[in-house]
């Protein structure tokens, strides 16, 4: 009995056509698959919302499983008008298998875009969330109460006047307190998904043998829903924002006022509220004069207030400012309430001034500043002026006014905050600490005293810095003078807090030095921890001196992130710095299309905020709290020294701001992440996306979300920026005396740590947890999915050439003897004018470039799944790739990813082993290893010389190049000499064990 099913989770919808906005309509999704037509329940818009929720799930039976490719499913979004039941369609959503044939471990939630009902119908906008995936199990019936089949472009919906409700089956439906999950609706089938893991890791098991390793699923399992067009939304979309004074439409803007645009933001409105001061306000209290006032600004649910004061002051002086979002607000009124922190009640506080929201006047700089007044304050409950006077600025402007940077931004939703946490959602500029590389060239010991005068040490020397700390070699010193001119780096930050420590060790003995470091020669002294202070004499032996020459390199450029998307090449000295060629803006949009990934007063939501970084600076933008579209509406700048450079963007979800609401860690959770290369960028251009923010999780990739970003990169001078493609991408210093890859590696592992330790630090701090998703901390670690991406990578490279080799076997064949023919004669003619073979090289490839100008990339690179690997990646390898190191898994499961390693590095290690064999052969030709084919390759060597010095080369060449390609009938299918000749050379293979 066939008990395969199609699962639908109607999750919600959003934003719809202003249709109806009043609350005046039902609206309820139908959906139609293979005959089968089923229904949500009704709900309602609030008034001037265009967003729905469902969370409802809905099953089809699937009547034959063969045809399942010929299937589609149909999602119509209907809005139906109270007393009349007559509906109208707002849009539909069109899936074809490729969409829904995903198994219900890797479904997660995808918002696909409402197309027209037809050709003639007005624009269309909007996305309906769907969970769709198939399941097999009997357990879940299917919806009973089945619509009959309608076709909504035929007429009227047969149901539409009926006055009873239709009626739907809903199995096991989210409920409302619960998130909207990234991957699939967790309340359902909760039995089965503790079967499922129980068994899923034991089925996906790779066996392994000696030849290879082979999977018990032969299939690729998709991680993401298929849309009709594309496996998953990750492409780069153009956007038009308003930025400045002008539309941004195909990098340029469309001037909508004489003056010119001079932000990359939108221009969003704010209202300011000046809090200057206050005189004669009444007592609270029994105490007279007991008063510890501060002001509270309400705009309907947004809150914002001032600093209270506790020095009993009836004149405070505040001179505060506070902002919110225009965009935010659903109230017409502005309250200024005064209240005392003592009396802090809503009902009865000391006075309030209230302000028409459409009286606000608007100010746009660079006009004058809005002087404030004094405003009377007034009761509460009766409206009557009280005692006390407050004064007041109140404006609307847009993030250019002064008061901006300044003020404190309520955009936040300051009333799901507390006080304490409104340190944790203000916009900040971090400054990464300036390293450097500490240099300790240990040479020698002198005159080292032992215990034991008779035994012959044998001794190094440890040095620490902070938490940083490394060791010599151990050598011997009969004569206690030991030798080991060793260098020993480390990473430093100023201010220099730490000391630097070192240490002679004797490792068959109890005497040991340390001290910290002065200048020139450095004496010894014993550990204060072994002697007594009070009986150290003067005449006492001293343990020794050591040698040593110390310097802090500022000729290097101290790696912190990845060398291969680096955001600063300059060295640490600023002596060494160049003058900028350029500067950077960045306008941070806004984000769409978020998933909730925490629950607060019982819905899905999120704590946005981004992070960009760029050389020394990090910039991170103010918290927008409980918005699943945050705005954030910044712009930010940057010189620029070098355009082989990467910009970094990336977002969080801020985890910091208390406990109204409920996750598993506090954390910064990363959404996503964008990287840009200067050097793709054109100069004066504007650069408006939409970039995809995609995170590669254990059941695979995912779409977080997109970003909104407006980029420009200025050229103020193009001479130095040509010049710096002449020089080297480091300093010069990292060539002079190169660093070994496993110094880099535990060096910037290390200077990560200082940055993250310092960062973490300031008011936001900027939490450990970003410092390294932003500096890709863990890009060397091992990952099945990552050598395969290089391997293809690898590949590619040299696609041209395998492309070439498997032509010119074609030609060989004489496969297309028109072809194989002008091919020869082309061959002699570059023989006889040999003299232009390499100037037609480099014209042939200017004139390619030429021609490929017109398909140069019109966008920045992004995120790529496909060159990543991460479409069609094992969920095996994906949770190798997530455990932690070390390994928490169980000892099975390590035993058997161990010894796919082993088989791996196998194949690796064989493959180095043939290239090391034919190098060697070569080296075999002169060496008389094998005396025979040596004598034979000098012999030819002379005979080839005498031939060459009689005949012209050209004439060599043509002879050898007909040969190669001559007719099939004049081959043999045997190697050639030359090859058996190769073939039979020894190699150092014979001498390994």
């Amino acid at each position: 009995m066939n008990s395969l099913k199609l699962g639908v989770e109607v999750v919600s919808a959003h934003n719809l056509m202003p249709e109806d906005c009043k609350g005046t309509s039902n609206y309820f999704v139908e959906l139609c698959f293979d005959g089968q037509r089923l229904r949500t329940a009704l709900t309602t818009i609030r008034e001037k919302d265009l967003d729905l929720v469902w969370k409802e799930v809905l099953y089809f039976n699937i009547s034959n499983p063969s045809s399942l490719s010929n299937l589609h499913l149909d999602a119509y979004v209907y809005s139906e008008t109270k007393g009349t039941r007559s509906r109208s369609e707002l849009g539909k959503a069109c899936l074809t298998d490729k969409s829904f044939a995903v198994p219900y471990d890797d479904a997660v939630v995808y918002p696909y875009p409402l197309v027209k009902k037809h050709v003639m119908s007005s624009s269309m906008k909007g996305k309906l969330a769907l969970i769709v995936y198939l399941i097999d199990d009997q357990t879940h019936k299917s919806c009973s109460n089945l619509l009959p089949a309608f076709d909504p472009s035929a007429g009227p919906d047969p149901l539409a006047n009926q006055t009873a409700q239709p009626q739907v089956h809903v199995l096991n439906p989210m409920p409302t307190t619960a998130p909207v999950s990234n991957n699939r609706a967790e309340s359902i089938c909760t039995n089965q998904n503790q079967q499922h893991s129980s068994t899923t890791m034991s089925q996906e098991l790779v066996k392994y043998s000696p030849h290879g390793v082979k999977s018990e699923l032969q299939q690729t399992i998709q991680m993401y829903p298929l849309s009709s067009q594309e496996p998953v939304d990750c492409t780069l979309k153009e956007i038009s924002p308003y930025l400045g004074r002008g539309q941004v439409v195909g990098s340029h803007v469309m001037r909508l006022a004489d003056k010119p645009a001079s932000d990359l933001v939108e221009q969003m409105q704010y209202l300011f509220v000046r809090v200057v001061n206050a005189r004669e306000l009444p007592a609270m209290g029994e105490i007279p004069g007991s008063l510890d006032p501060f002001v509270e600004v309400r705009v309907g649910k947004y809150r914002a207030r001032t600093e209270p004061f506790d020095n009993q002051r009836q004149d405070p002086v505040w001179n505060e400012v506070l902002t919110f979002s225009r965009d935010q607000m659903r109230s017409k009124v502005i309250e200024v309430v005064v209240k005392d922190k003592v009396h802090d009640n809503d009902d009865e506080p000391v006075g309030i001034i209230r302000f028409d929201l459409n009286g606000v006047p608007t100010r746009i700089p660079p006009e004058d500043p809005l002087a404030p007044e004094w405003h009377q304050l007034e009761d509460k409950q009766t409206g009557e002026k009280t005692k006390g006077e407050l004064m007041l600025a109140v404006w609307m402007g847009t993030r250019a006014d002064e008061a901006f940077d300044d003020a404190w931004d309520s955009d936040a939703a300051a009333a799901l905050v507390d006080g304490s946490m409104a340190a944790y959602i203000r916009r900040q500029v971090y400054f990464s600490p300036s390293l450097w590389y500490v240099r300790v060239e240990i040479i020698q010991a002198e005159d080292l005293v032992v215990a034991e005068k008779s035994r012959i040490p044998k001794v190094s020397v440890k040095a620490q810095i902070g938490h940083q700390g490394l060791k010599t070699r151990v050598v011997h010193a009969p004569e206690f003078n030991p030798l080991w001119n060793e260098d020993l780096l480390f990473v430093a930050a100023e201010p220099f807090e730490d000391h630097l420590i070192l240490s002679v060790e004797d490792f068959e003995g109890p005497n040991r030095g340390s001290r910290v470091i002065a200048k020139r020669r450095y004496q010894l002294e014993k550990p204060v921890a072994a002697v007594d202070v009070d009986q150290l004499k003067e005449e006492e032996e001293l343990p020794g001196s050591l040698l040593l020459r110390l310097c802090l390199e500022g000729g290097y450029h101290v790696l912190d992130e990845s060398s291969h998307y680096s955001s600063d090449l300059r060295p640490t000295a600023k002596e060494l710095w160049n003058l900028p060629i350029g500067i950077l803006e960045l306008g941070i949009l806004r984000a769409e299309g978020l998933h909730p990934t925490k629950t607060r007063d019982g819905r899905g939501t999120l704590d946005a905020f981004c992070v960009a970084r760029y050389g020394h600076e990090w910039v991170r933008t103010r918290t927008i709290v409980n918005s699943l579209t945050p705005k954030f509406d910044e712009h930010h700048t940057w010189d620029v020294y070098d355009p082989a450079t990467v910009l970094t963007v990336g977002l969080f979800d801020n985890r910091q701001l208390g406990s109204s609401y409920t996750t598993s860690n506090n954390n910064d959770m990363k959404i996503g992440k964008v990287r840009i290369r200067l050097s793709t960028l054109e100069t004066g251009r504007v650069y408006t996306h939409s970039y995809p923010l995609l995170v590669l999780h254990p059941s695979g990739i995912k779409k977080m979300g997109e970003l909104h970003l407006a980029i420009k990169f200025s050229c103020t001078s193009l001479v130095n920026m040509m010049y710096l493609y002449s020089r080297p991408v480091l300093p010069k210093m990292h060539y002079i005396r190169p660093l070994t890859v496993v110094q880099q590696d535990v060096l910037r592992y290390q200077a990560v740590n200082i940055v993250a330790a310092r960062l973490s630090r300031a008011e936001p701090p900027l939490r450990k947890e970003v410092i390294e998703h932003m500096s890709d901390v863990d890009s060397h670690l091992w990952s099945m999915r990552r050598s395969k991406a290089n391997f293809f990578r690898l590949m590619s490279v040299f696609s041209g050439l395998i492309a070439v080799g498997k032509w010119f076997g074609i030609v060989c064949t004489w496969k297309y003897p028109v072809t194989t023919a002008l091919v020869h004669v082309l061959f002699v003619m570059l023989m006889y004018f040999n003299q232009l073979i390499l100037p037609l090289l480099l014209l042939y490839m200017s004139l390619l470039g030429i021609w490929n100008y017109r398909f140069r990339p019109r966008y920045p690179p992004h995120m790529d799944t496909r060159i990543s690997c991460a479409e069609a990646a094992h969920p095996d390898e994906l949770d190798e790739e997530f455990d932690t190191f070390p390994t928490t898994r169980s000892p099975v499961l390590v035993r058997m990813r161990y010894d796919r390693l082993r088989s791996v590095a196998g194949r690796i290690q064989t493959l180095a082993g043939d290239v090391a064999t034919q190098g060697e052969r070569v080296l075999a030709f002169l060496s008389w290893r094998d005396r025979v084919a040596t004598a034979i390759f000098v012999i030819f060597c002379i005979v080839s010389a005498l031939v060459l010095f009689v005949m012209p080369y050209q004439l060599i060449i043509v002879v050898v190049g007909f040969y190669k390609m001559r007719h099939p009938w004049f081959r043999n299918r045997l190697p050639s000499v030359p090859i058996s000749f190769f073939r039979r050379l020894p190699s150092m293979a014979d001498s390994m064990l």
